[in-house]
């Protein structure tokens, strides 16, 4: 929808022309919430773009709450962008992407930080005396009037998406409250080691670092790293600094080196909030933090892991997102064969489908979409997991607990005396729980299961090694299904190239498949400010899936090596996780380099 319209820009204009044919704005105040979805209701009615009935069905949505906008999106009706667009257009305002300009942190401060959350504005560049604001309702004039009042400066008004005013505006709020807290941390650190100096005879003393600051501090990290998508944070003491790096999608990047004397103290908070034992500093540690803030905007489950290093206590949180929605298989990005067969799998009565691959490579949240495929309520679905990620209605839940001796092994023998239909175990570690696992798919229940290795055929032999007995094993393991998650490219800045043979060798292409795509148009990373620099932007699965058949089921039972079993699987139709990768690196959603380094 946002390219369907036609921007017209008038430089230097400063405020926001009504259009004759929606009648006057309020200068006295601002539209009231129904009065601003309905002018944005009659400004899209005018372009006849969107059908009537569509806007109207909006409209319904929308409801008393006046969130039009919002409602046009979910609807699938207009995206942030084209809403954007229509009132750039239609108010002779420029349309500016904040991610591609940037926001200069001179403009961006101003004018206060309470008055951009409030207006939902962001400055975003200073030319001499005229401050460039971008605003995501130029029809707000008490919103733009309260812009001028707060800054000396002549205020030049543009439109951007709300998404990305939002996104800048909490960006600045979490800079802030840092910058603000390692401050206040710095200062009182200085106050305490003069007064350590003063008084060097009293030895028993705390780090003298107050909780204000350090959980402003702690706080505004997790909080970047819950906004930013971040699936763990690394806090690493090295010789000069305490280091925190975030993992976003399957890679590490630093964002933040605490000074060294601060270390202590953020170590000691982080503690106190997984409640660990603050004077051990020998011995590794394992917490949990629940954390549900609206300043956050989610629920998070957070596991702590405290691992005593040469240069300190380092921690590493895994962040567990559970406000997040349950993906489904079609959001997986699965082929339409593969998912067609997985659906038909998974209503299947009796059977074990197992999913490996490594450690973060989205074994569980491939079981999540499976489950909520055959959720009804005629059938009883028991889960045993650790941690329980997603709470899905209907479903009974079992977290383990192993200090209170609640095993899988032990989590599983009970839920089979729960009369279950479909049974999920969250990970096979040990042999008790393979061996269970596999005799409840034999005896009328559809387990689903994780399990570490590296391809799908080598699952059949790992149960083998568990001690499970070959002729179960080939009886009762229905399908495996291995993944990798290998980033997505951005699909901002990615750019169009044709390799050559030695630059597809070259990134861990055979030889045979690099002279078949010699000539093929492929995309490559580039990075922009919407990636971070990094030129990708989310992730994608890449499958091998692997049916049992006769002859897969009499090799498992002759306990054949891994080799034999891949050979039979191939012949019948399996593809390897390579294939699977090259279709979609075909399709444009990832590079081959990516490919090369989740895969190889």
């Amino acid at each position: 929808m946002s390219d369907d319209f036609t921007l017209r820009t008038a430089p230097g204009v400063g405020n926001p022309t009504p259009p004759t044919d929606v009648g006057p704005l309020r200068p006295e105040g601002a539209p009231s919430v129904n009065e601003t979805a309905e002018l944005l209701a009659d400004l899209l009615a005018a372009t006849g773009l969107i059908p009537a009935d569509k806007l109207a069905v909006a409209r319904g949505r929308a409801g008393a709450t006046g969130s039009l906008a919002q409602a046009l999106i979910e609807e699938g009706i207009a995206t942030q962008e084209g809403i954007a667009r229509t009132y750039a257009s239609r108010y002779q305002l420029p349309l500016v992407d904040l991610a591609a300009v940037g926001v200069d942190p001179d403009a961006a401060s101003a004018v206060p930080l309470h008055v951009l959350e409030r207006t939902v504005a962001i400055p975003y560049a200073i030319a001499g005396d005229v401050l460039r604001v971008a605003v995501a309702d130029p029809a707000n004039v008490h919103a733009i009037d309260e812009l001028r009042i707060a800054t000396r400066l002549t205020v030049e008004l543009a439109v951007a998406t709300r998404e990305d005013v939002e996104t800048e505006v909490r960006r600045l709020v979490r800079a802030s409250e840092a910058f603000g807290a390692r401050s206040a941390l710095e200062e009182e650190q200085a106050a305490f080691d003069l007064e350590q100096e003063e008084d060097a005879d009293d030895l028993e003393v705390d780090d003298g670092i107050s909780d204000a600051p350090l959980v402003r501090l702690v706080n505004s990290v997790i909080f970047q790293a819950a906004e930013d998508g971040a699936s763990d944070i690394h806090w690493e003491p090295q010789e000069d600094a305490l280091v925190v790096r975030l993992r976003i999608d399957g890679v590490l990047h630093e964002v933040q080196r605490i000074p060294k004397r601060l270390a202590n103290g953020v170590v000691t908070r982080l503690k106190v909030l997984a409640k660990l034992d603050i004077a051990e500093r020998r011995k590794p540690q394992d917490g949990r933090i629940a954390l549900n803030s609206a300043a956050a905007g989610r629920m998070m489950d957070i596991r702590v892991a405290v691992l005593p290093t040469v240069e300190g206590e380092q921690i590493v949180m895994r962040l567990v997102d559970k406000s997040k929605k349950v993906p489904t298989l079609v959001e997986l990005g699965l082929s339409d064969d593969m998912q067609a067969k997985l659906v038909e799998i998974f209503m299947r009565p009796t059977g074990a489908l197992l999913v490996t691959g490594p450690t973060g490579s989205g074994k569980s949240t491939t079981l999540y979409a499976g489950i909520t495929q055959v959720n009804r309520p005629e059938i009883n679905i028991i889960t045993v997991e650790d941690p329980v990620e997603f709470k899905i209605p209907g479903i009974n839940q079992v977290q383990i607990n192993v200090r209170a001796g609640l095993t899988f092994g032990g989590a599983l023998r009970s839920i089979l005396r729960s009369d279950p239909d479909v049974v999920m175990v969250g990970e096979i570690r040990d042999s008790e729980t393979a061996q269970m696992a596999i005799e409840a798919a034999l005896t009328g229940h559809l387990v689903l299961s994780t399990l570490h290795t590296n391809d799908a055929p080598g699952a059949l032999t790992r149960l083998n090694e568990m001690g499970v007995e070959p002729f179960l094993t080939g009886s009762a393991v229905t399908a495996v299904l291995a993944q990798r998650l290998a980033r997505k490219l951005c699909t901002h800045c990615c750019e169009m190239y044709t390799p050559t043979v030695d630059e597809l060798i070259k990134a861990k292409v055979s030889p045979d498949v690099a002279a078949m795509t010699d000539g093929m148009a492929l995309y490559r990373k580039r990075g922009c400010p919407r990636c971070n620099q990094t030129g990708y932007r989310g992730r994608i699965g890449i499958f091998q899936l692997m049916t049992m058949n006769e002859e897969l089921e009499t090799l498992a039972a002759t306990k054949a090596s891994r080799e034999e079993i891949e050979r039979c699987a191939m012949a019948a139709g399996m593809r390897t996780l390579w294939d699977d990768g090259l279709a979609k690196v075909a399709a444009g959603l990832t590079s081959v380099e990516e490919l090369a380094r989740v895969t190889v």
